[in-house]
């Protein structure tokens, strides 16, 4: 801990690719013009997969989250050399660079497991095309995707763990146009013996693994090609590889001669250009090689074209469909119809809700008066209060009012109204406690440079960032739910207007509206976790080299509330949402439903105050003050 604090370098500088203005210029456009390419075309090969029904299958599933892969790539290096190349500004913070790297980590390593699951679909599919189907089931397709992002995620904190222990407390000049972690070895003041093995082992067991599986898959498919007697049946064979086997060749060939060799082998030039090649051409050439010469995906583009042709008729017929049924109103069946125990809901939701607004209310208005609450810690704090406070007004007031009287309906813009605002201060909610454990980290990792790292202006860019981020995800989530049609039944059988009983009333095609959420649901809880396990991992490494029992109780009774806190909310969250909506049953989902909604609420300021000795005394100090005032008086 002491070799973190006594770290001067706060911020890198990036030398790029060259110091020649006109280059750089020349360097920009080209940039520029290669990043809206790569943009589009990924963003179009994602759409044009989710909307063409023909090409719902294993491959082009895989390939869909390969355009995704790039389309991250891409933008984890060029908006920041595009900065640099119109600002002139070559600077990088310390915490930017370390995220920076942890990103290309997790994407690299992601990208390549799932090119080896890709070449294990093309094996399936052409040594045992009979049995396709049956062994390429959408689950197991799903499990292979969540292992390479899983296993993406697991090596990219791995090497973030090994970067935070280092100290860099000498040059500061990194010669490349992004944070390349054998530069940040030889930057660093400290020993990287440990941190470079580490390095060389897993991305040496990561590309030899993936790679043994891809040339596994390729020998059993050279073994079946050879036994065809006829040509066509060989080259289409070969064809239907040549994609792939391309994009394998392009990948592994320059990330292997790039990474396979310790900082002491790093020659400069050579990885410079290299990493030009697999960071900014490989994620557009992915997408021609893909694209342009498959015919599957021109037809489907021209499906989707013809389609688009008749969209603004099927709006006007669908419009008009709307208007002329009757299920203007949904009614919302609630938690059971027995009166007895309605009633006995309703008193306690009732109790749930008054203690939620007190407790919230109060917290907010403590944090406020008290000056010595005017820390970053609190500020997120007053923020959790306020969204807890939105969120159970959001849901629990029409609940008591069906729990308390027959009228269970509610109109069609107040049902979407209602789902707006829930998923809006739901995502908002997410990203705020990933918000509250960097907090966390910075104060327990670098409490001398905490004032500084944290300070009013980050404290509100995050917070204005994940308000803005709720705000987008729910405006687009209601978007596309409202295009919907309601036509047969308008029975919820849920207590508010969740997506997944509304999804079931739909007498519409929802699978990409479904699609959209798990992405939007998923993207969320995955960016947050990951911020949130990053953050513990480095506060539990700090702790572990206390020597003192009450410097490390001090620490975890630091990060208890928020802890606790995050695990409630995030495993009923997890439990409910992320996963197929053909799961959904109604009692356990309605009382983890009732959890999140209702009880967490009250139970956050419960968590944050009653073991909390400085909420405690600044309403101590309040109540003093108020009573001096009115003896005063």
């Amino acid at each position: 801990m002491a070799g973190r604090n006594s770290s001067v370098v706060t911020e890198f500088i990036l030398l790029g690719l060259t110091d020649s203005p006109e280059l750089n210029t020349v360097l920009f456009v080209l940039f520029l013009v290669i990043y809206l390419i790569t943009v589009a075309g990924n963003g179009w090969v994602m759409a044009l997969i989710l909307a063409s029904a023909q090409l719902h299958s294993p491959k082009y599933f895989f390939l869909c989250q390969l355009a995704f892969l790039d389309f991250c790539y891409s933008s984890v290096f060029i908006p920041k050399m595009l900065v640099n190349y119109m600002t002139g500004q070559t600077v990088i913070s310390y915490l930017g660079c370390l995220l920076q790297y942890s990103f290309v980590s997790m994407l690299l390593t992601t990208e390549c497991f799932l090119l080896a699951a890709m070449a294990y679909d093309r094996y399936v599919a052409i040594c045992h095309p009979l049995h396709y189907r049956g062994l390429m089931t959408p689950t197991l397709c799903i499990y292979l995707v969540a292992a390479s992002y899983l296993l993406g995620c697991a090596n990219s904190l791995t090497h973030l763990r090994s970067l935070l222990s280092l100290s860099f407390c000498g040059p500061n000049v990194i010669n490349h146009y992004f944070c390349d972690i054998p530069l940040l070895f030889q930057l660093s003041c400290s020993d990287t013996q440990y941190s470079e093995v580490l390095f060389s082992v897993l991305s040496g067991a990561t590309s030899v693994t993936t790679f043994l599986m891809v040339v596994s898959s390729y020998l059993g498919i050279l073994r079946t090609v050879l036994k065809a007697h006829s040509t066509r049946n060989i080259y289409k064979a070969f064809s239907t590889c040549a994609s792939h086997l391309t994009v394998v060749t392009l990948f592994y060939g320059t990330v292997i001669f790039t990474y396979l060799g310790t900082s002491s082998r790093y020659q400069q030039d050579r990885a410079k250009i290299l990493s030009v090649f697999y960071t900014l051409l490989l994620p557009i050439l992915n997408l021609l090689i893909y694209s342009v010469r498959n015919t599957e995906a021109k037809e489907a583009m021209a499906r989707v074209i013809m389609r688009k042709i008749f969209a603004h008729l099927k709006q006007v017929i669908r419009m008009d469909r709307r208007n002329n049924t009757h299920e203007s109103d949904f009614i919302l069946m609630g938690l059971t119809e027995s009166e007895e125990i309605q009633l006995v809901l309703f008193i306690v939701f009732l109790m749930i809700y008054l203690i939620s607004v007190l407790g919230n209310s109060g917290m907010i208005l403590i944090i406020h008066l008290d000056l010595q609450l005017h820390t970053p810690m609190y500020f997120f704090l007053s923020h959790l209060s306020f969204l807890d406070l939105s969120y159970s007004t959001a849901i629990t007031p029409k609940t008591l009012q069906n729990l308390l009287t027959s009228m269970k309906h509610i109109s069609y813009i107040s049902c979407f109204t209602q789902m707006y605002f829930f998923i809006f201060l739901g995502t908002t909610e997410c990203l705020l406690l990933s918000s509250m454990a960097y907090d966390r980290y910075v104060a327990i990792c670098n409490p001398l440079h905490y004032p500084v790292v944290m300070s009013k202006k980050l404290c509100c860019s995050l917070i204005f960032g994940v308000y803005f981020i709720g705000f987008t995800e729910s405006v687009t989530n209601v978007l596309c739910m409202s295009r919907l049609d309601f036509c047969d039944s308008n029975v919820i059988h849920h207590f508010f207007c969740d997506t997944s009983p509304i999804l079931d009333l739909s007498c519409t095609d929802t699978r990409d509206v479904e699609i959209m959420i798990f992405i939007f649901a998923g993207s969320t809880l995955m960016i947050s976790l990951i911020t949130i396990s990053a953050s513990y991992l480095s506060i539990l490494a700090t702790v572990l080299k206390i020597t003192s029992t009450a410097g490390k109780r001090k620490a975890f009774s630091t990060c208890a509330s928020h802890l606790l806190g995050v695990t409630i909310f995030y495993g009923t969250t997890i439990f409910t949402y992320l996963k197929p909506r053909k799961s959904y049953t109604l009692g356990k989902d309605q009382v983890a439903s009732v959890f999140y909604t209702i009880v967490i609420p009250m139970l956050n300021p419960l968590i944050y105050s009653l073991r909390n000795k400085e909420v405690k005394n600044a309403l101590v100090r309040l109540m003093q003050k108020r009573e001096g005032s009115r003896q005063v008086k």
